[in-house]
């Protein structure tokens, strides 16, 4: 059974392509529709552990410098990929696909 976040990709009707411009490419409203995904998941208890508590604390800037979506999500995107794989959330692991090929 496929877990749907909730969350949508954002739709352009023009091609892309990250090497020539990043002209139509909007990686920070991606990032950001991500991570309203990650916060669906962990507003579910048993989804939640010490590592997204780790990275909750990190993007809230507790332990330095507060990261961009963008950025945290680049660093972390195994475990990204990992969340949204186990839960099933075909949605949510199109747009951090398209996020992965089209902004990191």
């Amino acid at each position: 059974m496929t877990q749907d976040c909730g969350c949508k990709r954002l739709q352009s009707g023009e091609t892309t392509d990250r090497y020539v411009s990043f002209a139509g490419i909007d990686c920070d409203g991606n990032a950001r529709l991500i991570m309203e995904c990650i916060d669906r998941h962990l507003a579910i208890p048993e989804r939640n552990n010490v590592f997204w508590q780790y990275f909750n604390k990190k993007r809230a800037g507790g332990s330095g410098t507060k990261p961009d979506d963008l950025f945290l999500i680049h660093s972390n995107i195994n475990q990204v990929r990992e969340l949204f794989e186990t839960w099933e959330d075909d949605e949510a692991m199109a747009l951090l696909v398209q996020l992965e090929e089209e902004c990191c």
